[in-house]
């Protein structure tokens, strides 16, 4: 069944058709928004202290909001949110809370329990749960015990302070069921754990964004009390968006104030207005009745419940935000309420009977829907002009002139206020373009057009740099991340032809446009001696080496086996799609003749046959690594059992020997360059002689160095772990790797959890995680390699075992370890819970999944952000069954 023949999917195609405008309203508020490098206006760059925490209830936000189970419209003019307090909190509760890079023993770490349950594409169905403690929010402790440890000791969880023993706790559950497009239902349930009633105070909050402040556009949106309707309301006006009422059903009160600075309290100067940001936390924790405003106006709102819970039960406030229309407001805004409700869940579940096998068992099932239900909560509006941000706004006083000099200061082209998919919406809330290309894979799967959207964002003109490079991160645009855009633009293509019958070949025809800007930065910036090997930095593995690769130590240059993988790869993506282009027009031909010599090329120089003193290979270790190479031109390997040396297997693809007959232009070229250049043509004898199962491939490995590969990483005692394969091998565990380098030591040690360096801020490690975009591209890897040798080639796995698998069962094998990491076990464990037990035996926390940013060596336990359900959900994909990255042309 096609995706589109479902109601959600009939939504999804008005979307793609720019009818209906089902995607205006999503859940694209950010969940951190303070400590971000858009709201840093400091002379040295020190975004978390020049906005912390304690600044974001108090401080208007000049960039982008952020809230708690918030939706907002797509160019974030006006909010809604939730906000708690349970009488004990020394703040209230309207974002989730977590420690700034500094504070956190392993970076930056968002400190609180929430879960995206379900979510439908175009958002016409949501649900998220947040789970909120009755006894008072260990701020303090959390920060000063998280900062007392070291780098070497676990991070203090909120569940290691105790807060949720005997399950006190609420249970704050949101879900959201769009009437049309325009008209959101909201109901949210609160529902007591705990063994005693318990008071809550309940304020679903609406907000504009701050956008007349700062000297652009003075015009302000009001928000306003409406006493001529039927229950507690609130009217919005605002210029670009619209008109909309809030209905309040059961409201005790409804408060109104500013969504402006309170100056006085920050910076000990007058404050524009008397109501200021936090009035409502100033009016129920501090107890001044004076800071709302009396005449119910403002640009923030809010209708308060005030609410005791009997334990074991359950209350349910019910709320409908709607666009004002020629028809007018609804008479009976909840008459329909119940069952519009029903109606939008049933339909979800008809959405992902079509999208998630029913062949798959229930428990995989929930993991693959929750997956994807991450990946929709997580698109995020992301506001950032570049220029003005250094230059700063003309209703504010100018920044320090250093900015100019700093950070991303080649940028100022950059203008963003799009919806994008996000890693993370608390720990990494803005874009990061490798990520993105993960993002959308399996993004594709639910919606198609979103996913190319995205795509093609990054390649605009006010994100791409005129040189042709692709924007790393805010932190750091500069940075380079792995050309990864075109083989997920492919990959997205082949989802999508899969799903619907239909393939987008003017989607694949921009991206490719795009791409050659991209391939022509990545030769002539990345390729230092003009050899075919490439660097790049740190590839978006950060702390994988024993140096930061970003700055190499002095007097050395550093050949990059995934680097120059990558590029190999990316040729070779390029060569595909152009071939897959030339069926509806030769002249892409001649640009698949170009992208077939230019990946001949790179893999001459990656891995020669005649000069093997040359390649990125070692004979001896049977391992692809980096190579160091002095001033003095001495050159050497650096003995990195790691990550980097599978790149080479990534992005290989396979077809029928008889496919480039079909292309006479560039069969022409291929001859000739096979016929008069057999001195390159020896390292890649695959490309022209047929494999076992009489097909070409198109990849850097051989086949005795496959095997070689292969032995390592389906080793127990090395990569292989019960849950995927690790970023680096357990043999350094005992034999770390040590280098003296220009008077220095660096070391490279098996690190399975945890950072325990300082590498890239500490919050990441790829030391020895599972992390899980690099094992999906082993993956795909292995099915192709399968496409090409067959049944015959087959290799011990586990290695040392005496049990010989084909590579397709190889890449079974390692997709049910991964599975593993989500999947209850025979004991109805989690390994991704690790050893909380709260996770792993209460009935109401052990089917919420958290999709971590990557997962421990061992036990597979989650590790680093804790919502990065971006490339981590993958595993929707893996465990769906589709792979596609390995796509040639057809």
């Amino acid at each position: 069944m096609n995706i589109y023949d479902t109601k959600e999917g009939a939504r999804l195609s008005m979307s793609r058709r720019n009818i209906g405008h089902w995607n205006r309203w999503g859940p694209f508020v950010a969940e951190r928004a303070w400590g971000t490098v858009r709201e840093d206006y400091s002379a040295d760059g020190s975004a978390w202290d020049y906005f912390p925490h304690d600044h974001a209830r108090s401080r208007a936000y000049r960039w982008n909001e952020d809230g708690l189970g918030a939706i907002c419209d797509r160019h974030q003019y006006m909010c809604f949110g939730l906000c708690f307090w349970n009488g004990k909190d020394p703040i209230l509760k309207e974002r989730p809370f977590g420690l700034s890079g500094p504070e956190g023993n392993h970076g930056e770490d968002v400190k609180e329990y929430y879960f995206y349950l379900d979510s439908t594409p175009t958002h016409s169905y949501m649900r998220y749960l947040y789970k909120y403690p009755q006894s008072e929010f260990p701020y303090r402790r959390l920060v000063e015990e998280n900062r007392s440890r070291g780098k070497d000791q676990p991070e203090f969880e909120l569940v290691d302070t105790g807060i949720f023993d005997e399950s006190r706790y609420f249970d704050c559950q949101v879900e959201y069921a769009k009437v049309t497009a325009e008209d959101i239902l909201i109901r949210i349930e609160i529902t007591n754990r705990g063994p005693q009633a318990a008071p809550l105070e309940i304020l679903p909050s609406l907000w504009f964004r701050n956008t007349w402040r700062w000297g652009w556009d003075a015009q302000r949106p009001v928000l306003s009390a409406d006493k001529t309707l039927p229950v507690p309301a609130i009217a919005s006006v605002h210029r670009k968006l619209g008109d909309y009422v809030l209905f309040c059903e059961g409201a005790d009160e409804l408060l109104f104030a500013e969504n402006e600075t309170n100056f006085e309290k920050l910076f000990g100067c007058k404050s524009f207005t008397q109501y200021v940001k936090d009035a409502f936390h100033n009016y129920l924790v501090a107890g001044k009745v004076d800071a709302v405003n009396p005449g119910k106006t403002g640009t923030k709102a809010a209708a308060r419940y005030s609410r005791t819970i009997d334990a074991g039960n359950s209350v349910v406030l019910r709320l409908r935000l709607t666009r004002k229309g020629k028809e007018g407001l609804p008479a009976a805004p909840f008459a329909d309420f119940d069952k519009v409700f029903g109606e939008r869940r049933a339909e979800a579940d008809e959405f992902y009977d079509v999208v998630v096998p029913t062949t798959l068992d229930a428990d995989s099932r929930l993991i693959a829907r929750q997956a994807f239900a991450g990946m929709l909560w997580s698109k995020q509006y992301y506001h950032y002009v570049v220029t003005d941000w250094l230059q700063g706004d003309p209703g504010e006083p100018p920044p320090p002139a250093s900015r100019l000099h700093g950070r991303n200061k080649d940028w100022t082209h950059l203008f963003t206020r799009d919806v994008i998919s996000m890693p993370d919406k608390w720990e990494f809330p803005w874009f990061a373009s490798w990520d993105l290309g993960f993002h959308c894979i399996a993004l594709a799967h639910v919606d198609p057009q979103f996913a190319k959207d995205q795509i093609l964002l990054m390649l605009r003109e006010w994100y791409m740099h005129p040189s042709g490079q692709v924007p790393a991160y805010e932190w750091d645009f500069n940075s380079v991340n792995p050309p990864l855009l075109m083989m997920a633009a492919r990959a997205v293509f082949e989802v999508e032809r899969a799903r619907t019958g239909t393939g987008d070949f003017a989607f694949i025809e921009r991206v490719f446009q795009k791409m050659l800007l991209n391939f022509t930065w990545w030769v002539n910036r990345k390729d230092a001696l003009g050899n075919n090997i490439f660097h790049g930095g740190f590839l978006g593995m950060d702390n994988i080496s024993a140096f930061d690769r970003d700055r190499l130590p002095r007097g050395y240059m550093l050949g990059q086996a995934d680097g120059t993988s990558w590029m190999a790869a990316f040729a070779k993506s390029m060569l595909s799609n152009a071939l897959l282009l030339a069926e509806r027009n030769p002249v892409y031909e001649d640009l698949a003749s170009k992208f077939w010599e230019h990946h001949v090329h790179i893999a001459n120089a990656f891995n020669s046959l005649r000069n093997p003193l040359d390649s990125l290979w070692d004979p001896q270790d049977g391992f692809f690594y980096d190579y160091l190479t002095s001033d003095h031109g001495d050159r050497q390997p650096v003995r990195a059992r790691t990550m980097v040396g599978f790149v080479p297997m990534f992005g290989v693809s396979t077809v029928e020997a008889s496919t480039f007959a079909r292309y006479p232009g560039f069969q022409r070229r291929r001859q000739w360059f096979i016929d008069h250049r057999p001195d390159l043509m020896e390292c890649v004898e695959g490309m022209v002689v047929p494999g076992p199962t009489g097909r070409l491939i198109l990849g850097l490995v051989r086949e005795d160095q496959l095997r070689r590969m292969l032995a390592y990483m389906l080793d127990e005692n090395e990569f292989l772990s019960p849950y995927g394969v690790r970023a680096v091998s357990r043999y350094h565990l005992e034999h770390p790797l040590v280098l003296h380098l220009d008077g220095q030591e660096y070391r490279l040690d098996y690190e399975p959890g945890e950072s325990r360096t300082d590498l890239f801020g500490g919050n990441s490690n790829w030391r020895g995680p599972i992390w899980i975009p690099v094992n999906y591209m082993i993956l795909v890897a292995l099915k192709e390699y399968h496409k090409y040798y067959g049944d015959g080639f087959k290799v011990e796995c586990p290695t040392g075992s005496g049990q010989l698998m084909t590579l397709d069962q190889v890449a079974d094998e390692l997709a049910r370890r991964l599975g593993r990491i989500f999947q209850r076990d025979e004991k109805g464990r989690r390994a991704v819970f690790g050893g909380c037990e709260l996770f792993h035996k209460e009935a109401n926390w052990r089917d919420h999944i958290p999709f971590h940013e990557y997962f421990h060596g061992d036990s597979g336990r989650g590790c680093g952000a804790s919502h990065q359900t971006g490339w981590t959900g993958l595993i929707a994909q893996i465990l769906v069954g589709h792979t596609g990255l390995g796509s040639g042309p057809h």
